[in-house]
């Protein structure tokens, strides 16, 4: 009996995961299709979901379309990849206070952290505006680094703050005893030991970099070169009509920055996922 309740557990369990994967692949699924359909097929009716047609055409001719799309691309890349290095410098040490330190107000800045998550990057347009154009850098990258900083640091904290709490205190003191600093301890015991959770916090904070640039882009920056792929993609958008194929090509290509990186760090972030999940 026991064995017929694990087996019906199991399957429920594989048809909550296939159906999850179903709904979160196929709009990238559908993308794609539509990449390869040409451009009068997307608005055959009825739907005809495959045809004779299909090519690769769509992935060549978007760099004609958009000359400045590969720019765009590594501009996404590039803020992204600054935004997290950035972040990281912030949040390593500041976890790290909250982790180990004891000091005023410790629980109510955290609060204070969590509250800032709840709020999306619409609401404070305006006074970032007014912030950006009073340090003179509206239309260049820093104007979409530094909100970029700024809304991802809290979420760093808590990520990285939570699994450097799982690391043996016995360890840091045993350095303290060699007579080691804090700093020394920092970078030479508990750092080393929270790799895979700095590199879960830095693939979570560049994949919200890369998710949070439109919004940065469209309102800080009006610089056609410095622009990022998701503000770039505007650019299929003609006066008489919308090439949605080459659209949906160009932000296939765009995703695959961050596919590549996930793919090549899967074993860290595992592990820095499963980090503590079974008590010892």
């Amino acid at each position: 009996m026991m064995d017929r309740y694990s087996k019906l557990q199991m399957v429920g369990i594989y048809f909550a995961i296939t159906i999850f994967l179903i709904f979160i692949l196929l709009p990238f699924f559908e993308m794609f299709m539509a990449s390869l359909r040409p451009l009068e097929h997307l608005f055959r009716s009825p739907y005809q979901f495959w045809s004779d047609d299909f090519s690769f055409q769509a992935y060549r001719d978007m760099w004609v379309t958009v000359p400045l799309l590969g720019r765009y691309i590594l501009n996404s890349i590039f803020i992204a990849g600054v935004v997290t290095g950035l972040t990281m410098i912030f949040v390593v040490p500041a976890a790290y206070a909250y982790a180990r330190l004891e000091f005023p107000f410790k629980n109510l800045t955290l609060g204070i952290f969590l509250g800032v998550n709840m709020f999306t990057g619409a609401v404070l347009l305006i006074p970032l505006y007014r912030v950006l154009r009073t340090m003179g850098l509206l239309n260049t990258y820093w104007s979409m680094i530094v909100p970029g900083v700024a809304f991802l640091i809290p979420t760093g904290i808590w990520l990285l703050r939570s699994y450097l709490e799982k690391i043996p205190r016995e360890l840091e003191e045993a350095a303290f005893v060699d007579g080691a600093s804090r700093m020394y301890t920092l970078r030479r015991v508990v750092l080393p030991l929270a790799v895979p959770g700095l590199i879960v916090v830095g693939v979570a904070v560049f994949i919200g970099a890369y998710a949070q640039q439109f919004l940065f882009a469209i309102t800080f920056n009006q610089q056609r070169e410095l622009q990022p792929l998701p503000a770039g993609l505007f650019e299929f958008i003609g006066y008489q009509d919308v090439t949605w194929n080459q659209m949906m090509a160009a932000a296939l290509v765009g995703v695959l920055p961050v596919m590549i990186i996930f793919l090549f760090l899967q074993k860290y972030l595992v592990a820095g996922l499963t980090a503590g999940a079974v008590k010892e």
